[in-house]
């Protein structure tokens, strides 16, 4: 049988049936996949069994992987395999993180708006997150359309914003929470870098904003004005009208497109039920700045 896309909305958010995640796919249904996924940039892939090994062989149908940043860790070993991020309440024994964990005061970040990697010189295409065990009550995600939101813009604000670029931090999202127990190395390996505010969808043409809370200020702009306008747009791109809540259920795998959503955990009890996700990600081809020839001072 044919895969089966059932849409949310017209264009943003499908559920998609019909399909085995654990197997490799077939071609004519990758592309089916492939072409839901560039139209409604969030797919949802209900009751799907899978490996670590098959969760990250369907992954790299869509690139290469993203190792996660490392920032926040101890020397202790990693509860799951390096090549995926863990979203869980779980510390490196598998037992729910008490409250003052340093990692559990890190992964709070989640819950602001963002979009993955977008930290990264390279940023990431895509992620797909597996729930193996949900909190029975709380903890959905939310993600917004930042190319409808683009699309809302008022033309005059779309004027203003071309050309313009922002300097991405994860340590800028971790600010905002209050949170800045990073060691130098931590700084060392993730330098800030540029991405542009507008970014345009190769495999459809259209525009989106490329916003999140990892941005901190705007080149060219005094950073009061620059931070002011980043706080605006995300604002503008998180009303209600651009959003679409996922209440999780074990194993849902969840595939966004990172380069034109965002997306943020909601609050769940964190310290009384047990949540198990792992997030594979995908890197992008190129540096938004670079792709949209936006040159940075140094």
């Amino acid at each position: 049988m044919a895969v089966t896309i059932y849409p949310v909305t017209p264009e943003f958010v499908a559920e998609v049936g019909d399909v085995d995640l654990s197997r490799p796919l077939p071609p004519e249904d990758l592309e089916a996949v492939k072409a839901a996924f560039w139209q409604y940039a969030v797919l949802i892939f209900p009751e799907q069994t899978l490996t670590p090994e098959q969760h990250l062989e369907f992954a790299q149908n869509f690139g290469p992987l993203v190792l996660p940043s490392g920032v926040a860790r101890t020397q202790k070993p990693l509860r799951i395999r390096a090549e995926f991020a863990d979203i869980s309440n779980l510390d490196y024994d598998g037992r729910v993180m008490q409250g003052d964990s340093k990692l559990r005061e890190h992964q709070l970040g989640n819950r602001l708006w963002h979009t993955d990697a977008s930290f990264r010189y390279v940023p990431a295409l895509c992620s797909l997150l597996y729930s193996h065990t949900v909190a029975p009550i709380g903890g959905n995600t939310e993600f917004a359309d930042q190319r409808a939101a683009y699309d809302a813009l008022p033309p005059e604000t779309r004027r203003r914003l071309e050309g313009l670029a922002a300097e991405h931090s994860i340590f800028t999202s971790r600010a905002r929470l209050g949170f800045v127990n990073f060691d130098a190395e931590d700084h060392a390996r993730l330098p800030p870098v540029p991405q542009t505010l507008v970014r345009t969808i190769p495999e459809t043409g259209r525009k989106s904003l490329y916003v999140a809370s990892h941005a901190g200020r705007v080149y060219g702009m005094a950073p009061e004005e620059g931070r002011a306008l980043i706080d605006q747009l995300i604002a503008h791109v998180t009303q209600r009208q651009f959003v679409h809540t996922h209440r999780w259920r074990a194993r849902d795998l969840v595939l966004w497109d990172n380069r034109c959503t965002m997306h943020r955990g909601t609050d769940y009890d964190d310290l009384r039920w047990r949540r198990d996700m792992q997030r594979a990600t995908v890197a992008d081809s190129a540096n938004t700045c670079e792709v949209a020839g936006i040159r940075i001072p140094a």
